[in-house]
């Protein structure tokens, strides 16, 4: 039970802090005009879906020494999910919030498709995969 704990504790963290750097962005990104916050954010982001998995598959690997790394990477991966879904949750808004500082319409908005959620999925995976090695090496 002790790696569903990790999931839930460290996928909130990693939310919380998710949610922050989206609510950043649409402050800064309201005051300047510029790529300069949304450059910043995709690399606070791209790191935070990193080093947070990865914390979780070490606070995994110290309270339980014999966790291989398959259950490390489940952990990562849960995460990973957890954090990708706060971000896609919050992409309406940004839209939205970004065409009104263009001054344009937003006509339909994003949809969410099969192929997105797969892909989803798929970047969680890699990043699971990343974070997970990451936790190995450092634990």
């Amino acid at each position: 039970m002790n790696w569903l704990v990790n999931i839930a504790v460290f996928g909130i963290v990693g939310a919380v802090i998710m949610a922050a750097l989206i609510g950043l962005l649409l402050v800064l990104g309201s005051r300047t005009g510029g790529r300069g916050p949304q450059a910043v954010f995709g690399a606070v982001s791209l790191v935070v879906l990193i080093a947070v998995p990865a914390l979780a598959a070490v606070n995994l690997l110290n309270t339980a020494p014999d966790t291989g790394f398959g259950l490390m990477f489940l952990v990562a991966f849960g995460v990973a999910l957890v954090i990708c879904a706060v971000n896609i949750a919050f992409l309406p808004l940004v839209a939205r919030r970004a065409a009104a500082g263009r001054g344009e319409e937003l006509a339909a908005g994003p949809r969410l498709s099969p192929a997105l959620l797969g892909g989803g999925v798929l970047v969680c995976a890699v990043l699971g995969l990343v974070s997970a090695g990451v936790g190995l090496v450092v634990g």
